[in-house]
C-alpha cells in the first residue's frame, strides 16, 4: 500500500480492529517506519490498554483538537519500539466531540510536520459518526474481517462507504482464521471471502491463543513469538510492498455456493 494514513475499520464490533492496528503499527515501526497509531474511539479507549500504554495517557486526541494540549504533549512513545507512538482516544467525552476537518488537518501535520511516514487510525465499529470522522483523512483502508456470515457482510458495507469517500486502497485483513474448520469446509477461506467482497487480502491471521496473553499483558503479538504475531510481521511486510507467501488451507468449495446464495449470488 502507498497510503500513508490508512483507516483501520470494519463494519462490526469485536473482529479485532484495535489489536490489528496495535501489531501492525508495532511492526512497520520495528521495520524502520515511524508510525502514529490513533485510537478514534472516544468514549471507551482500548487501543492504549492493548499497547501496555494506560498508565502514561495525559492528554488525549481531543484535548489535540480543542487544543487544550500540543501535539507532542499527548503523543506517547512507545519504549519498547522505536518510532511507534501512541494518540490516544478521550474516555470522558463522545463521538460528537470531533470535528472531521480538524481531524483531517491534526492527521495531515504528523505526516508534513512531524515527519511520520504511516499513521493507522483505529476507528469504532459501525458506520455512525465515528467512522466518517476515522476514514475522513484516510488515503487507505484495511477492513478487518471474520470469516463469518455477519463479519463479511457487515464488510461489504464499509466498503462501500469507503468507496463512496474515495479511499484509494482497500485491503482486507482476515482475522481468527482456522485452518481445520476452512478444510473441513466449515468455514469461509480467504479465496471465498475474495469472492464475495472483491477485495485483497493483505493479511491473514490465525484463530491463536497467544493474542488473548498478548493483549492482557499489554504487549503486542508481533513483540513476541507466536503464529498470529508472525502473520501481522508477514501483512506490515506486504503492506510495505515485500512479496510474503500466504497460507494456503484447502477448502470446500460446496460452502461457498451456499453463502453466495445468501448474498443473493448465483
Amino acid at each position: 500500500m502507498n497510503a500513508k494514513v490508512i483507516v483501520v475499520t470494519s463494519g462490526k464490533g469485536g473482529v479485532g480492529k484495535t489489536t490489528t492496528t496495535a501489531n501492525i503499527g508495532a511492526a512497520l515501526a520495528k521495520l524502520g517506519e515511524k508510525v502514529a497509531v490513533i485510537d478514534v474511539d472516544v468514549g471507551l479507549r482500548n487501543l492504549d490498554v492493548v499497547m501496555g500504554l494506560e498508565s502514561r495517557v495525559v492528554f488525549d486526541l481531543v484535548d489535540v483538537l480543542e487544543g487544550k494540549c500540543r501535539m507532542s504533549q499527548a503523543l506517547i512513545r512507545d519504549k519498547r519500539v522505536e518510532n511507534l507512538f501512541l494518540l490516544p482516544a478521550s474516555q470522558t467525552r463522545d463521538k460528537d466531540a470531533l470535528d472531521p476537518e480538524v481531524f483531517k488537518t491534526v492527521v495531515r501535520d504528523l505526516v508534513e510536520n512531524e515527519g511520520f511516514t504511516r499513521i493507522l487510525i483505529d476507528s469504532p465499529a459501525g458506520i455512525e459518526s465515528g467512522f466518517k470522522t476515522a476514514a475522513a483523512p484516510a488515503e487507505g483502508a484495511l477492513v478487518v474481517v471474520n470469516p463469518e456470515v455477519s463479519s463479511v457482510r457487515d464488510a461489504d458495507r464499509i466498503i462501500g462507504l469507503l468507496e463512496a469517500q474515495q479511499v484509494s486502497e482497500i485491503r482486507l485483513v482476515i482475522n481468527r482464521l482456522r485452518p481445520k474448520m476452512v478444510a473441513s469446509g466449515n468455514m469461509l477461506s480467504e479465496a471465498d471471502i475474495l469472492d464475495i467482497l472483491g477485495v485483497k487480502p493483505i493479511g491473514i491471521i490465525p484463530e491463536d491463543e497467544g493474542i488473548i496473553v498478548s493483549t492482557n499483558v499489554g504487549e503486542p503479538a508481533v513483540l513476541g513469538k507466536t503464529k498470529a504475531g508472525e502473520a501481522f510481521m508477514a501483512t506490515a511486510r506486504r503492506l510495505k510492498g515485500e512479496d510474503v507467501p500466504y497460507p494456503k488451507f484447502e477448502e470446500d468449495r460446496g460452502f461457498l455456493a451456499a453463502l453466495r446464495r445468501l448474498f443473493g449470488g448465483a
